[in-house]
């Protein structure tokens, strides 16, 4: 993957945002903040590194999944309605005659 100054990256591990503000052969100099507000400024090899959009991306791609599972759960409970109310119908009419 290909970093330019200005993107808005991540430890493929996890943590703090960091901006890349040059990028050497296969490292990125990362600069992001602590919590106390202190400016830290490492080389880090790419291959470490992922955008913070592919991070996104990765987050709405299970969001979907999660939301395609609930519908699925959904339509079930749908389903078991309508059972549930064809069994009641034929009952009212056995009942009935």
């Amino acid at each position: 993957m290909t970093f330019a100054a200005g993107d808005v990256v991540f430890l493929k591990s996890g943590g703090e945002a960091m901006t890349v503000s040059a990028v050497e052969d296969d490292e990125a100099m990362c600069l992001w903040t602590g919590e106390d507000g202190d400016l830290f400024r490492e080389m880090i090899p790419v291959v470490a590194l992922q955008t913070a959009q592919a991070d996104e991306e990765e987050n709405e791609e299970e969001e979907d999944e999660d939301s395609e599972h609930d519908e699925d759960e959904s339509d079930e409970d749908d389903e078991d309605e309508d059972e549930k109310e064809k069994t009641k119908s034929k009952k009212k009419k056995k009942e009935a005659a």
